[in-house]
């Protein structure tokens, strides 16, 4: 009996298995297609690694003694709590990171033909323990680029790692129908809070406080005016460009442009505390967004607006983004000079999510005006 081949055999199915869990969660948990695609890659990567070591499947099944495996009578405190999926997830990648360092460092010592039982010319056999063990065809350099196989596949997984847990710590939202930016210069007709519980009222699924020319104190009263109003109804609220106001109000989440904050310098300060909506412009910036582990990105302008300078992206670029395997789970919300008269054509599009500013601000019934979106949008 070998050790090293019982050391791969036992490591190659706690990492297989902790990846089909992750990917598993990825898949029915986050319903997020490029986390599962990223997963699977690792999964396969895996396979094609352990293919370079010098030690064929069959001579791993026939050496295979779970009976006599002393470390199966064995467990741990806590070995089987899990409250949440995160600390499903986390177990996983607990046991897949270990499994591969321990193939990473047999791999090494196959290399150099150290390992006790093998021999200076390692090599296995699916006879069993009757014949010479003799090198299948990989040879000691197989085990090198094994080990270096595993090594990479590890640190792919805690970049997964970080991305994954943040995930579902956080709870990426559900695709809100209606996010309703409000800032105090643009409310015509009624104060800011009022627009606010009449947004509410009419259906708005997230309120987006958007204050450009405050300072930090006047900003953060108005936030947490906002908070006093949504939370109870169960609203989330979000903060533009400020993930420290966020942070001190207790909002849900931060929403950045391409000039702000990263997602990623979000994360720094915040952890998992804040969903992380991100805009763009165009695929490219979308595909960033969404491997950067955003929480749902803005999709505009659609049609030309007072709150955007740039030139129009059109529909064409929310088909594009509806169409992008790599924003495929991430929500959406498409803004930029929407309005009941045209939402239709992007709901023809594909669309699920609005964002609206000063057509929803500026009007002296924002109730109605939240009404008719909410209603075309979910026809």
């Amino acid at each position: 009996m070998t050790p090293l081949a019982r050391i791969i055999d036992a490591n190659l199915n706690r990492a297989r298995e902790a990846l089909r869990t992750l990917e598993d969660l990825a898949r029915f948990v986050l319903d997020d297609e490029a986390m599962c695609a990223r997963l699977k890659r690792a999964r396969h990567g895996l396979v094609e690694a352990a293919e370079m070591l010098p030690i064929d499947r069959a001579a791993l099944l026939a050496w295979r003694d779970t009976p006599g495996d002393v470390g199966t009578r064995v467990s741990a405190p806590g070995e089987y709590q899990r409250t949440t999926a995160g600390d499903i997830a986390a177990a996983a990648f607990g046991r897949l990171q270990e499994a591969l360092r321990s193939m990473e460092e047999c791999g090494k010592a196959m290399s150099e033909g150290v390992v006790a039982g093998l021999g200076a010319s390692a090599g296995v056999s699916a006879e069993g323990d009757d014949r010479e063990p003799t090198l299948v065809g990989r040879g000691h350099g197989g085990a090198v680029n094994a080990a270096g196989a595993f090594e990479s596949i590890r640190y792919e997984s805690y970049e997964i790692e970080r991305l994954l847990l943040q995930r579902l710590s956080a709870g990426r939202p559900g695709q809100w129908t209606l996010c309703v930016l409000l800032t105090t210069s643009m409310c015509a007709h009624h104060s800011l809070p009022r627009v606010a519980e009449l947004c509410i009222e009419g259906g708005a699924s997230a309120l987006q406080v958007r204050e450009k020319d405050m300072d930090a104190r006047e900003f953060l009263s108005v936030i947490r005016r906002v908070m006093e109003i949504a939370r109870p109804a169960g609203v989330p609220v979000i903060v533009n460009d400020r993930a420290d106001l966020a942070m001190l109000a207790g909002a849900a989440g931060v929403h950045v442009g391409q000039s702000d904050l990263s997602v990623r310098d979000v994360r720094r300060l915040a952890g998992a505390s804040l969903l992380v909506g991100v805009s763009t412009t165009n695929p490219e910036q979308a595909r960033r967004a969404a491997a950067d582990g955003a929480d749902y990105c803005g999709v505009g302008p659609m049609f030309a607006t007072t709150t955007k300078e740039r030139a129009p992206a059109g529909v064409a670029y929310l088909r594009e983004y509806l169409g992008e395997t790599a924003c495929r789970g991430v929500p959406h919300l498409a803004i930029g000079g929407i309005s009941p008269d045209n939402v239709g054509e992007l709901v023809e599009a594909g669309c699920r999510g609005v964002a609206v500013s000063g057509g929803v601000c500026r009007s002296s019934d924002p109730r109605g005006v939240c009404e008719r979106l909410v209603a075309a949008l979910q026809r």
